[in-house]
């Protein structure tokens, strides 16, 4: 089981060049590209940044990064596009998938509108599809949620539970579109589901993951074995469906305590994190 982690809690802090070099000299398998800094929200929509990933030399960046991970024995496995994701957003969306494809990842993460249908959802993605695979990259969408300030805790967004997920796999029905389970969503109280059960309600059809540890209660996006998820759990569910993708890690809020002088030790103790589970899941039962 080979293990990667997102860059863009890490590039916070020593942009994404060194980002990327520090995943490989802790130990990582892969990086997963981050595209948040691309654009931000403004009145509902995306507009773009002063980032390197939103101006018009943005292809070279994806390339430099892409070469500095080869230089350091490792690859692109996926990434993310900005978001909030919607067919206002489809320039963005497309400049995303190249950057996936030019740095090598095979799958771009892009979220569903989180109060979107099925059938709304998808025509946003058949929107998406053929230039992805122009690129050669599938695109993978996630499980979301809404909070409820009356019940203090999460609440019914796409992909949510389940059925919506599959609802939501099926509107499409393409071998380009597949599934990205975010592990802390699907435990957050209000779910109305657990990790394990999504995994398995997923079966083949799950991809790619972002995996993170919360309290139940929030997104906090944390160091596995850290709070309240039961990944024993989590890695026996992914056995049984025989996951083939990569153990990716979107722990982005463990390292906001660190600075550019001791980030290195929290990459670490993230890639450590990775490998255990990574370890779990090679065990025999």
């Amino acid at each position: 089981m080979k293990i990667s982690t997102e860059i863009d809690s890490i590039a916070l802090h020593v942009g994404e060049e060194k980002a990327v070099e520090l995943v490989a000299k802790t130990g990582f398998d892969a990086w997963d590209f981050s595209m948040f800094q691309m654009c931000e929200k403004k009145n509902g929509i995306l507009v773009p940044t002063n980032h390197p990933t939103a101006q018009g030399n943005y292809l070279a960046f994806a390339r430099k990064l892409k070469q500095i991970g080869l230089d350091n024995g490792i690859v692109c496995n996926q990434g993310h596009a900005p978001f909030p994701s919607s067919l206002k957003s489809i320039g963005w969306l497309k400049r995303a998938i190249e950057c996936i494809a030019e740095a090598g990842g095979e799958i771009l993460v892009i979220h569903p509108m989180n109060n979107g249908t099925p059938k709304e959802n998808a025509e946003m993605y058949f929107e998406l599809l053929p230039f992805a695979k122009e690129h050669n990259v599938k695109i993978a969408t996630e499980n979301m949620w809404n909070w409820s300030k009356f019940l203090k805790h999460s609440k019914f967004a796409a992909c949510a539970t389940s059925k919506s997920f599959n609802a939501h796999l099926d509107a499409v029905n393409d071998d380009f579109f597949v599934a990205c389970l975010d592990i802390g969503h699907a435990e957050m109280k209000g779910s109305r589901t657990n990790a394990p059960e999504m995994i398995r309600a997923l079966g083949k059809r799950l991809k790619a993951l972002h995996i993170h540890d919360n309290d139940k209660l929030n997104d906090s996006h944390q160091i596995p074995f850290s709070m309240n998820i039961d990944f024993v759990a989590v890695v026996n569910a992914l056995k049984e469906i025989g996951y083939d993708g990569y153990f990716t890690l979107e722990a982005s809020s463990y390292l906001e305590n660190f600075n550019k002088d001791n980030v290195t030790k929290g990459v670490e103790d993230l890639k450590n994190a990775a490998q255990k589970l990574a370890d779990m899941f090679e065990e025999e039962n």
